[in-house]
């Protein structure tokens, strides 16, 4: 039997002074607490040896349900920098495992603020059972969930539990989910570099979500060394905390911010309506509406089976909180009217067959946007092509072209009509079927072809598949928002891309004054 050590806490963020509560089960008896802020290095800012724990186990169905670990050790934050922090646990036995805090700053200090995708992190957490996406099994402690009926995705998921070791820290230094070549001919689908993290021993559905060596770890790490100052929060804190992002001149959402409630995206609206600026240096962002119940530690995204099964819809007082697509009509808030971009008009790009040859980058369309200003890029450049930019999931827009040749929106589904598209690359949403294999299916052809088109039809799911990722801006009440159009952003500056380098200063240096 192997050793293991688990933990979750009561809250994923706090400020300094304030405690949060560590639940830990262990086969070791004691273990030891070190926390350390992640970024350009490893700073370690607390730690405890000879804490003891218990071994405990569960009830069936713990993702659904909780843990209901007694708590084991109570972490006062200290005057420690806004961050995030990795709670690494060391047991007796020499079991390790991880688990997260992110700092707040007791008053915004610095001028942006980095939001954290954490309740992407919770859809694709996957202990005790499942996930939002597929049954994975469970990890000791975790009992057996004997009855098959739940051997399935969930819809509902509990906070009261660990996160996949995956989530914390990646099993491999290979993981992005992109096709680290253009496809070969006749060469059968990959799922990127996936494939690496399997073979580690890791789990392939950890790679969409978490921080360690991931996207957000990876713009923070440039930020940080180019002496951009960020504050941290985490998706719930702007939920829970009205006015969160006061005293911000730009909110930052990086990598793979998929999962928004409702409470968060009235806050990124009120804060961008009122002069604030938004930087999406993401892809697939805000796409499907969650839910927190229980006072935060139950969450829930029943997703494409929302319709069915989310009991919100049987009642038009609520219906607008249905965990489904932002962009289905009951919800009345398409998320492009914040973003300016919708996955429904993307899709992937060099993952699967799914413009599995695609060059990796962005074809430039106005080479005299401010964005652009003094990057050396001209109509028809393409750039990023070199640490493959456009890959996994993109957000893009409708569009036309002008007589100038130039590209423009086609304002519906919540796309803005002052949309500058700024640079484009092919993407979809699906793969095509093929004797090469195939592992993309569409998450949902009715939710998705109701969206998009209003009903299902052969013709609607065909245009459905011919997307675009979009690098785009476009002002919103009295602030503004650049998006990125792509997941993969923080990899281009991690990277050292000069092209990525220079546009996203231009931003920082324009929303931030």
């Amino acid at each position: 039997m192997s050793n293991w050590i688990w933990a979750y806490s009561d809250s994923l963020s706090a400020r300094p002074g304030e405690t949060v509560a560590l639940h830990i089960s262990a086969t070791g008896g004691t273990c030891e607490i070190e926390v350390a802020r992640l970024s350009v290095g490893r700073d370690v800012v607390f730690s405890e040896t000879g804490v003891e724990i218990g071994r405990h186990g569960t009830e069936p169905a713990a993702h659904i349900h909780g843990c209901n670990w007694p708590e084991a050790f109570r972490l006062t934050v200290g005057e420690w920098r806004s961050g995030y922090y990795e709670i690494l646990l060391t047991g007796a036995d020499g079991a390790t495992g991880r688990h997260m805090l992110v700092v707040k700053a007791a008053r915004p200090k610095a001028k942006a603020v980095i939001v954290l995708a954490t309740n992407t992190y919770h859809a694709y957490n996957s202990w005790g059972g499942a996930n939002t996406y597929a049954w994975t099994g469970e990890v000791e402690p975790a009992s057996p969930t004997k009855d098959e009926a739940l051997h399935t995705p969930a819809a509902r998921l509990s906070a009261n539990r660990p996160f996949s070791a995956g989530i914390m820290k990646p099993a491999s230094p290979k993981h992005r989910i992109v096709n680290e070549d253009r496809r070969g001919f006749r060469q059968r689908s990959t799922a990127g570099e996936i494939t690496h993290e399997i073979k580690a021993g890791g789990n392939g559905w950890d790679c969409p979500a978490g921080f360690t060596d991931k996207w957000e770890h990876a713009f923070v790490a440039w930020a940080e060394a180019n002496g951009i100052e960020l504050d941290y929060l985490t998706d719930y804190d702007l939920e829970r905390e009205p006015h969160a992002l006061d005293g911000y001149k730009a909110a930052l959402f990086v990598g793979h911010s998929e999962y928004w409630s409702r409470g968060q995206r009235e806050e990124a609206e009120r804060f961008v309506d009122a002069g604030g600026n938004i930087v999406i240096l993401s892809g697939n962002t805000c796409y499907w509406q969650c839910r927190w119940e229980d006072d935060g530690r139950t969450y829930v995204a029943h997703k494409a089976r929302a319709e069915e099964e989310d009991p919100f819809m049987a009642d038009p007082a609520r219906r607008h909180l249905t965990s489904g697509l932002w962009s289905s009509p009951w919800t009345g808030k398409p998320e492009a009217q914040l973003t300016g971009l919708s996955f429904l008009f993307g899709g992937y790009h060099r993952f699967g067959l799914c413009t599995a040859r695609g060059v990796g980058g962005y074809t430039v369309w106005r080479e005299d946007h401010w964005a652009l200003e003094g990057a050396d890029l001209y109509w028809g450049d393409v750039f990023g092509d070199d640490c493959r930019l456009v890959g996994y999931e993109n957000d893009g827009c409708p569009l036309t072209f002008c007589e100038d040749g130039l590209p423009k929106p086609v304002p519906r589904l919540g796309i803005p009509e002052n949309l500058e598209i700024i640079a484009t690359a092919p993407a979809t949403l699906g793969e095509p079927e093929s004797e090469f294999g195939g592992f993309v299916p569409p998450e949902a052809w009715g939710p998705l072809t109701r969206a998009y088109a209003g009903f299902d039809s052969p013709a609607n799911r065909a245009r459905l598949m011919r997307g675009h990722a979009v690098m785009a801006a476009f002002r919103r009440g009295k602030g503004e928002v650049f998006n990125a159009g792509t997941t993969e952003w923080a990899y281009g500056l991690q990277a050292g891309n000069p092209f990525v380098e220079k546009i996203t200063r231009n931003v920082l240096d324009r929303f931030l004054g």
